[in-house]
């Protein structure tokens, strides 16, 4: 009779028992009972020791949230004046990152405030967006309305605009969830037209009903890369519930729609003649939802987007202190490729307050600012480099013809 062998625990050695038994783990792995209780314990200790941790880092993570004014103070160092705009911005990343660090066992569920950015064009909607994206510790991507069109047309589907989150953020989705997604040039994608036509409204109306999911908070398949060059790739579920959504756009001749509105309000007699004027150099300040949506934006759409605030235009003053405070201001960066050659540059007052007239004469905004400086010393960064000096002067004369030669100031030639 063969004799029965007796197997022993890998780890401490006890024999089998029925008191201890020793189980068969792994091939060539014998465990007793009470090595598995043990071993149990300490994974238990090590998970909850993760959990606690875990939990000290949220809270650290919730102390160090930026408040309203500091992100303000932040948006100061490159933005300008909209202070309206920069004030609800403000509060609304700081809301956006409060509902993210919200416990999810709490009885209050605290709904997202998506915005939307209303001003014409060079005011500092982009710029806004960029600049509050240097601040933000959750994941930030810009996108442009444009390139959209309803699925199934030549276009982007309204999914790309989380695939270019995703990739901010090296395709770690818990991230992306709670992440922030500027939507730019909003306004392309208005209704064309009431009236029924025999082609589709694919990159209007049907763009807007796309992002109707987005924008509340749903489950959304995601292409990692994009759904039209990989149609077979594996999609990503993306829940957009914590995604904040902010929209901008210029809806350029919205002022018109702002004036019938307000003109309706002061028929008869009696009225204020100073009221009826309304400050028509601003009339974007009196922007209200029923406005977009005469626009052609739909009403769902607009009831998505609660916060509308909008950016006014830049008078002379603001355009002035555009071109030296911001810390990116384009004086500056000019000063600083001189530099980089050993040349000191200097604007004379004469000089700016040109720059400034000419950007207001022609409409060009904060954007046109660039363009003009560029037009001024486009001879200056051409000859100065093989200059044997050590300072380069610009006043108001070399501006002026600077603008006269590049064809700018067509009424100089005229005269």
């Amino acid at each position: 009779m063969a004799k029965k062998t007796t197997t022993f625990c890998t780890m401490c050695g006890a024999p089998n028992s029925k008191e201890n038994p020793v189980v068969n783990i792994y091939e060539g792995l014998y465990m007793c009972t009470e090595c598995i209780a043990f071993i149990d314990g300490k994974r238990d200790e090590a998970l909850n020791k993760i959990k606690e941790e875990v939990k000290t880092e949220e809270t650290q993570t919730s102390r160090a949230i930026p408040k309203p004014k500091e992100i303000n103070d932040f948006l100061n160092q490159y933005v300008i004046g909209q202070e309206e705009a920069k004030k609800y911005l403000s509060v609304s990343v700081y809301n956006h990152y409060k509902r993210v660090m919200q416990p999810s066992n709490d009885e209050v569920d605290i709904e997202k405030s998506n915005v939307i950015l209303v001003g014409p064009t060079g005011t500092g909607k982009t710029l806004l967006a960029k600049t509050i994206a240097r601040l933000l510790d959750v994941p930030f991507t810009i996108v442009d309305a444009t390139v959209l069109t309803e699925a199934g047309y030549v276009g982007e589907d309204v999914e790309s605009l989380l695939t270019r989150l995703l990739q901010a953020c090296d395709y770690d989705v818990e991230k992306a969830q709670r992440g922030i997604v500027f939507i730019d040039e909003i306004d392309k994608i208005a209704r064309k037209s009431d009236n029924p036509s025999i082609t589709r409204d694919v990159s209007g109306e049907g763009v807007q009903q796309g992002l109707l999911k987005l924008l509340e908070g749903s489950v959304v398949l995601v292409p990692p890369q994009g759904g039209r060059k990989h149609p077979d790739q594996k999609m990503i579920p993306v829940d957009t519930k914590n995604i904040l959504f902010i929209c901008g756009g210029a809806f350029d001749g919205i002022e018109r729609k702002i004036a019938a509105r307000l003109n309706t309000q002061v028929v008869g007699y009696g009225h204020d003649a100073i009221k009826k004027k309304h400050q028509r150099e601003n009339l974007m300040r009196y922007v209200m939802p029923q406005d977009l949506k005469s626009y052609g934006l739909i009403p769902e759409i607009i009831g998505r987007l609660p916060i509308l605030t909008s950016l006014d235009p830049l008078d002379k003053s603001a355009l002035r202190r555009i071109l030296v405070e911001p810390k990116n201001a384009i004086i500056r960066q000019y000063k600083k490729m001189f530099e980089l050659d050993g040349v000191k540059l200097e604007f004379t007052d004469d000089a700016l307050d040109l720059i400034v007239e000419k950007a207001v004469e022609y409409k060009l905004g904060a954007r046109g600012l660039r363009s003009i400086v560029e037009t001024i010393m486009i001879d200056a960064m051409y000859d100065v480099p093989s200059q044997e000096i050590d300072a380069f002067k610009v006043d108001r004369d070399y501006v002026s013809n600077q603008l006269i030669k590049a064809n700018f100031e067509k009424t100089a030639l005229s005269d």
